[in-house]
C-alpha cells in the first residue's frame, strides 16, 4: 500500500510540474491587489535618434512641384502602398561617417540626430544656398519603416518592419504571430544597440508593471528574444490532457517491459 501511494505520489508531482500554469500564459497582470496600481503610466520614450545603416525617408515639397523635383528621388506621391524594397533603394541609408547623399544638396551629416532635428537641417540648407522664404518649401523626414528583429518561441520568426512612428513590445510580438505556450513571457530579452556599445534587458510580460520599463517601448532595430519554457524540453506535454497522455504512455511501456522481461 506505502508503494502504490509513493508511485500516485510521483505521478501527481509529474503532472502538475508538466503543466504550464495559466498565470504563466496570461500578459500585464496586476500582481499588486492595492487599487493605487490599477493606473499605469508608462516611461515616456525618448526621440530617436539616427544611426548607422538607418534608412530614411526624405520628402520635399513646394507651391510649384517642379522647383524641389530634383531633389526628390521619386515623385512626392507618400509612402503608402510601396513596398519595403522600395523604400530600401528610393531612402537614404546612413552611412559609416554618419552621412545620407542627397541630390543636389550633397553629403549631409545625420549621425546622432533626431528625426526633426534631420528635417530642420535640410530645410535650413534649402533656404540658404537655393529657395528663398517666398517658396514655401516643405520637408519631411521619416524613418524607412520601423525595422525589428524577433527569434524565439514566436509565431513567426525574422526581421519585421512595421509602417508607425512607435512600436511597444507587446504589438511587436502579436506583429510576430504571439508567443507559443511554451515560450517564457517572464524573460522576454531586448537586445539594444547604442552609441555607447550593446544594452541587454529581461522584461516579464506578465506583469502590468513592465511599462514602466524604458524597454517596453522598441527603438528601431531592436533584437527580440523569447525564451522556451522547461517544459519544451522536458517533453512531457503543455496542458493537462497531454501531460496525462504522456504519464499513460510511460506506465503502458514500463508495463509492457516488465511484463516481457518476466516471461
Amino acid at each position: 500500500m506505502t508503494r502504490n501511494c509513493f508511485y500516485i505520489l510521483v505521478l501527481i508531482s509529474v503532472f502538475f510540474t508538466s503543466c504550464i500554469p495559466v498565470k504563466d500564459l496570461h500578459y500585464l497582470q496586476d500582481k499588486n491587489s492595492s487599487a493605487e496600481q490599477n493606473n499605469i503610466t508608462a516611461v515616456e520614450s525618448k526621440p530617436y535618434r539616427v544611426q548607422v545603416n538607418d534608412i530614411l525617408s526624405v520628402n520635399i515639397k513646394a507651391i510649384d512641384p517642379k522647383l524641389v523635383a530634383i531633389f526628390n528621388t521619386t515623385e512626392a506621391v507618400g509612402n503608402t502602398g510601396r513596398s519595403e524594397s522600395s523604400l530600401y533603394f528610393d531612402g537614404f541609408t546612413v552611412d559609416d561617417h554618419g552621412n545620407i547623399r542627397m541630390p543636389i544638396l550633397g553629403d549631409i551629416n545625420v549621425i546622432g540626430f533626431t528625426l526633426e532635428e534631420v528635417r530642420l537641417k535640410i530645410e535650413k540648407k534649402l533656404l540658404e544656398e537655393y529657395f528663398k522664404t517666398e517658396a514655401n518649401i516643405f520637408v519631411t523626414v521619416k524613418l524607412a519603416g520601423f525595422r525589428y528583429t524577433i527569434n524565439g518561441e514566436v509565431g513567426s520568426t525574422g526581421t519585421k518592419t512595421l509602417y508607425q512612428e512607435h512600436v511597444n513590445v507587446m504589438e511587436a510580438i502579436a506583429n510576430a504571430g504571439d508567443i507559443t505556450t511554451v515560450g517564457n513571457r517572464k524573460a522576454v530579452t531586448i537586445i539594444r544597440q547604442s552609441p555607447t556599445g550593446v544594452l541587454m534587458q529581461d522584461l516579464d510580460l506578465t506583469d502590468v508593471n513592465v511599462m514602466k520599463s524604458p524597454y517596453y517601448n522598441l527603438q528601431p532595430n531592436d533584437y527580440i528574444y523569447v525564451k522556451p519554457l522547461r517544459q519544451k524540453t522536458w517533453g512531457t506535454g503543455q496542458t493537462g490532457i497531454q501531460s496525462i497522455g504522456t504519464i499513460i504512455t510511460l506506465l503502458s511501456l514500463a508495463t509492457t517491459v516488465y511484463l516481457i522481461l518476466k516471461n
